[in-house]
């Protein structure tokens, strides 16, 4: 998700945010979660990741380093921020820059920060030619480990399907191109699956899957769901294409109860957390930013719906990110004990 109207990443938050711990916080009256407002506090899972939080957002340019800070406090060990256009694109990758020690940074980030360039289909229509080439060129960057954010959104088509339809095309070519996991947005308005089965049927026209895909993503998988939202079948369809799922607050909202389902179906090697921070907060955090420590509450829902130990299922969430993004090999384990692995563990 981003702003329905995309800032750069030079813009200013809006006064008195609020950041902090949600230890005594109970769900306001009136939560969207009505009765699906779980993810109990006495549930902690460690370690942590946030495969999808927009942090170069305006809603943190104050005060990024504290929430950061936050999420390493919280146990997040691994943070993906993609871009959304040109700008955020850019920005993702300068954060990704400076987590590394690159040039610019003002101070080390006490989080991993990865990042992915793309054009997410709410402002597809208004890309020019140049734009994409910049955007095809960041994309090589080592620093980017995905592309996207792309995909369909016929809910609230700010770009009509077509620009959508052309936009997430070419994000899948560069995909393949790159050999990198594209990250996916679908949404479809209430009680329709338009978007969902539009976008299933360019993912197998697009050949996702095929050998072709498999040799050139050299073990990661094709594509991401982020933010996983739709019926059960359409989840099932997206594993059977070899896709990652990741789950976010959307989860607690009336009408996503399907999720619960598809999150028990989903092998620990495909299946991610994510905030998509600044939206999407869950039960307990500030509805007006969320941020990535709170992915906590996510992960905690993950580990009571699939009956799971909490400390293997942070185990297998910073595996199933090391192979998604890095590769099978992986990256150097955070946790105690024999190395996690990113393969499917039922």
């Amino acid at each position: 998700m981003v702003p329905d109207r995309p800032a750069t990443a030079s813009g200013r938050a809006a006064p008195g945010v609020v950041t902090g711990d949600a230890a005594g916080r109970s769900v306001p009256a009136g939560d969207p979660a009505g009765d699906a407002a779980t993810g109990s506090p006495a549930v902690r899972v460690t370690p942590l990741i946030d495969a999808h939080g927009h942090v170069q957002a305006d809603p943190f340019a104050h005060d990024l380093a504290a929430v950061l800070a936050a999420a390493a406090d919280a146990g997040v060990v691994r943070l993906l921020v993609p871009g959304w256009d040109l700008d955020s694109s850019r920005a993702a990758v300068a954060l990704a820059r400076g987590a590394a020690g690159g040039a610019g940074a003002p101070e080390a980030s006490p989080v991993p920060i990865d990042a992915a360039v793309g054009i997410h289909p709410h402002v597809a229509a208004g890309v020019d030619e140049p734009t994409w080439e910049e955007v095809r060129a960041m994309a090589g960057d080592p620093l980017v480990l995905a592309i996207g954010e792309t995909g369909l959104d016929y809910d609230r088509l700010f770009s009509p399907r077509e620009a959508q339809l052309a936009n997430l095309r070419r994000h899948l070519a560069l995909g393949r191109a790159t050999g990198k996991p594209v990250i996916l947005h679908c949404r479809s308005a209430a009680g329709r699956r338009d978007a969902q089965d539009d976008l299933l049927a360019e993912l197998r026209e697009a050949g996702v899957g095929d050998g072709d895909w498999v040799r050139a993503l050299q073990g990661r998988p094709p594509a991401i769901l982020h933010s996983f939202s739709g019926p059960v079948d359409y989840g099932e369809a997206g594993l059977e294409l070899g896709l990652v799922v990741s789950f976010s607050g959307l989860v607690f909202r009336r009408g996503e109860q399907p999720s619960a389902e598809v999150v028990r179906l989903v092998p620990s090697g495909r299946l991610l957390v994510e905030t998509d921070a600044p939206y999407l907060s869950p039960p307990g955090a500030p509805r007006r930013r969320n941020e990535p420590a709170w992915v906590r509450v996510t992960a905690a829902w993950v580990a009571e719906r699939r009956g799971e130990d909490p400390v293997l299922v942070g185990e297998r969430l910073v595996a199933a990110y090391d192979a998604t993004f890095h590769g099978p090999a992986g990256v150097t384990p955070v946790t105690g004990g024999s190395p996690a692995t990113g393969g499917m563990c039922t």
